[in-house]
């Protein structure tokens, strides 16, 4: 099969689809790997590297659609990605299409079949090629959130640890997933007093025994979230449900009674943001201040650290990749329940049902879609 890797243009994001050690193992199954030029120099896996692991240059995007059945990249395609795409191509990335009708409809006019990462899924109930990145933002969110409470950035003036005989900073996190959990070790290990809120028990009570003690798990109500970030110094999003756009949980009118300088960190701002207040910034203007709350809504956070990111993703979509490039998409995903469950848009049609629960589309089931 031939193998795509165009280089990301996503507003600061240097993470690259395929590492040269994950080209190398494509192209020793035989298969063709085409790399934009200088994809991943920017994390110094220069054009020599992936040359070495048998990978072609291309000297653009357009040659590298145009020349692929297998699109791998990282981020969701933008505007001039996604009109390049064709019938004949698959194109395996995140997509987060709930809050992107856009992107939504430009994937079904292209006619394209689209994975999405944060939609495959294991058998153990998770989702595989999001846990990395989701450790990555969460341990993130603490770094960034500690960061925007000095004073001179906006925040409170508070140290995320305190200092002996002066109080740390409160920390909720709303969701224990690996989002939440990353970013509970993260803010424990700084010191700080740590809530995480969860609906499921048996979610709460395995991070109660993680932790042994050093966090307090709470069940999730809106009495309690109110309750809980008026006192807050730093709120992290950490909300998730499969492929559907999060779900709101602290409003507007929370907002307005929360601590002056206080900070809001949603990690789930690629699903649309669990807090009303929310809305995307970029690495180039990460903050805005409303209420006199700092917000913090990065699309792209593991981008930050995209060497590390990169590797941690393609240790996880390196098995998908394979098949993918073995097989063939429609019969990878005939044979594997947990790649089909990443079909998003297949032929013009939505294949998701949080997807097209929440643009309000038509839904296909992927096990049709490929029989």
């Amino acid at each position: 099969m031939k193998i795509g890797v165009p280089k990301e243009i996503k507003i600061h994001e240097y993470r690259v689809g395929m590492t040269p050690s994950s080209v190398r193992e494509l192209t020793s199954h035989g298969h063709t790997v085409y790399v934009e030029k200088q994809a991943g120099s920017a994390i110094d896996f220069t054009d020599e590297a992936y040359i070495k692991a048998g990978a072609q240059i291309l000297p653009s995007a357009k040659d590298v659609f145009a020349e692929s059945e297998l699109i791998v990249k990282v981020k969701e395609p933008q505007e001039s990605e996604w009109t390049m795409l064709r019938p004949d191509q698959t194109l395996f990335t995140f997509l987060h299409l709930a809050p992107d009708p856009d992107q939504a409809r430009g994937l079904m006019a292209s006619g394209c079949t689209a994975i999405a990462y944060e939609t495959v899924t294991d058998k153990f109930g998770g989702l595989p090629l999001l846990a990395p990145m989701s450790e990555v933002a969460g341990r993130m969110s603490i770094q960034a959130g500690a960061s925007y409470l000095e004073k001179a950035k906006g925040g409170r003036g508070v140290l995320l640890g305190g200092v002996a005989g002066v109080d740390p900073a409160s920390v909720i996190i709303l969701g224990g997933g690996v989002v939440g959990a990353n970013a509970a070790k993260m803010a424990v290990g700084l010191g700080a007093k740590v809530t995480i809120f969860d609906k499921n028990l048996h979610r709460l009570n395995e991070l109660d025994w993680l932790f042994n003690g050093r966090v307090q798990t709470l069940y999730s109500t809106k009495d309690a979230i109110e309750d809980a970030v008026t006192q807050a110094d730093l709120v992290v999003g950490a909300v998730l449900v499969t492929g559907a756009a999060a779900p709101k949980l602290v409003s507007r009118s929370m907002l307005k009674n929360m601590k002056t300088g206080s900070v809001l960190v949603d990690v789930a701002i690629d699903q649309g943001g669990c807090f009303e207040s929310s809305r995307p910034t970029t690495h180039t203007d990460p903050v805005y201040i409303e209420e006199g709350v700092v917000h913090y809504c990065v699309t792209n956070m593991p981008g930050a650290v995209a060497r590390t990111s990169t590797l941690a993703l393609n240790n996880a979509t390196l098995p998908f990749i394979v098949a993918l490039a073995q097989k063939g998409a429609v019969q990878a995903m005939r044979d594997d329940v947990h790649l089909r469950n990443g079909l998003n848009v297949f032929q013009g049609q939505i294949t998701h049902p949080g997807v097209a629960h929440d643009l309000n589309m038509m839904f296909l089931d992927p096990l049709k879609a490929v029989a």
